[in-house]
C-alpha cells in the first residue's frame, strides 16, 4: 500500500519508524490516542497503521486503526506535525486505508472517542455517525457508606484472564469487547482487580487502574445470565471498600450515556457526574456500505 502525493508519501509504518513516531507524539500539532492499555507504538506491526513521508524519509504524521476484537477497528492514535494541515494530514492517511479495505474486501466498523473538538469535526467530515456519548462519574471518599458485600470476591489472578475474556464477550456488543491480549494489558496495569467466582465459574468482575488522583473503574462485566443479580452492585461496593483500605481519595469510572443500567448502580452507590462528556462516532465498511471516497 503505497500512495505518493506531490513530495509526500503513505506506506505501511515499520519498526525503524519508531523515533519519527515518538518524536511527532512529543510535539504535536494533533494528537489523538485512544482510551485503553496500550501505547501508541505497542501497534506498530499491526495493520492498518500508516506514516505520511516527507521526500528525505521524515514522518510528519501516523494513523493506527488495527483491529482488536476482529472486525472492529478503534482509532487507536493519530498524530501530525504542524508543517501540513490537520485535513491534510488525515485525509491522506485515512483515504489509503478505505483504499486498502477495498482492495482486500474487508469489513467491519471503525470507532473513535472524540476527545477534543478538531477529531469530532474531522470525523463528521469524513462521514463517521454519531453513536453515543461516554460520560464520567466520579465518587469521592470516604466509601464507608457503600452497601455490605453479600458474596464473595477475590483478587484476579493471570490464570483468570482466558474465562474473564469469555465472560467479556458474552456480557458486551462486539465494539466494547476487549480481546484476551488486551485484558492481560489491563490486569497487567490494574491498581485493584477482583472477580466473584461459583462452583468453579468466574460470573463477574472488575479492573481499576491507578492514576494520579486516585482509581478509575476501567471495566466491569457480569455473566449476562446473572445479570439483574445485584453482582455489578457487589463488585463496585467492593472496590470503593478496597479503595478505602489503600486511603485512595477518589474513584471514577466511564460508561455509555444510553447504559441506563450501568448509571443507576453509579448513582445508587454515590458516584455524581462530572461533567465530561465524550461522542463515540463510528464509520461501518464493506459488507453494509461502501467506502464514500470521492
Amino acid at each position: 500500500m503505497e500512495k505518493t502525493s506531490l513530495a509526500l508519501r503513505v506506506r505501511p509504518a515499520i519498526q525503524a519508524d519508531a523515533r519519527w513516531i515518538a518524536a511527532l507524539i512529543h510535539n504535536p500539532a494533533h494528537f489523538h490516542r485512544h482510551l485503553d492499555w496500550h501505547a501508541p507504538l505497542d501497534w506498530l506491526g499491526f495493520p492498518p497503521f500508516l506514516v505520511l513521508e516527507e521526500e528525505g524519509g521524515r514522518v510528519v504524521a501516523a494513523l493506527a486503526c488495527p483491529p482488536d476484537p476482529p472486525q472492529v477497528y478503534w482509532l487507536r492514535f493519530f498524530v501530525h506535525a504542524a508543517s501540513l494541515s490537520l485535513e491534510s494530514a488525515w485525509h491522506s492517511l485515512w483515504e489509503a486505508v478505505c483504499l486498502e479495505w477495498q482492495r482486500t474486501g474487508d469489513s467491519g466498523v471503525v470507532a473513535a472517542i472524540a476527545l477534543q473538538n478538531w477529531l469530532a469535526e474531522i470525523l463528521k467530515a469524513s462521514q463517521f455517525q454519531l453513536r453515543q456519548h461516554i460520560v464520567t462519574l466520579a465518587r469521592a471518599a470516604p466509601f464507608r457508606e457503600a452497601p455490605p458485600v453479600a458474596v464473595p470476591i477475590r483478587p484476579m489472578t493471570v490464570s483468570d484472564l482466558d474465562a474473564v475474556a469469555e465472560l467479556d464477550a458474552l456480557a458486551f456488543e462486539p465494539i466494547w469487547r476487549n480481546s484476551v491480549d488486551t485484558l492481560q494489558r489491563a490486569y497487567q496495569q490494574a491498581g485493584i482487580a477482583t472477580v466473584i467466582e461459583e462452583a468453579g465459574q468466574i460470573i463477574g468482575y472488575q479492573i481499576s487502574t491507578r492514576n494520579p488522583y486516585g482509581l478509575h473503574l476501567a471495566r466491569l462485566a457480569v455473566r449476562p445470565e446473572r445479570q439483574r443479580q445485584g453482582l455489578g452492585l457487589m463488585l463496585v461496593a467492593d472496590l470503593l471498600q478496597r479503595a478505602a483500605e489503600r486511603a485512595i481519595l477518589r474513584v471514577t469510572v466511564n460508561t455509555q450515556d444510553n447504559n441506563l443500567a450501568s448509571l443507576r448502580l453509579y448513582r445508587r452507590l454515590g458516584f455524581q457526574y462530572t461533567g465530561e462528556n465524550y461522542p463515540v462516532y463510528e464509520y461501518r465498511f464493506g459488507e453494509r456500505r461502501e467506502h464514500g471516497l470521492a
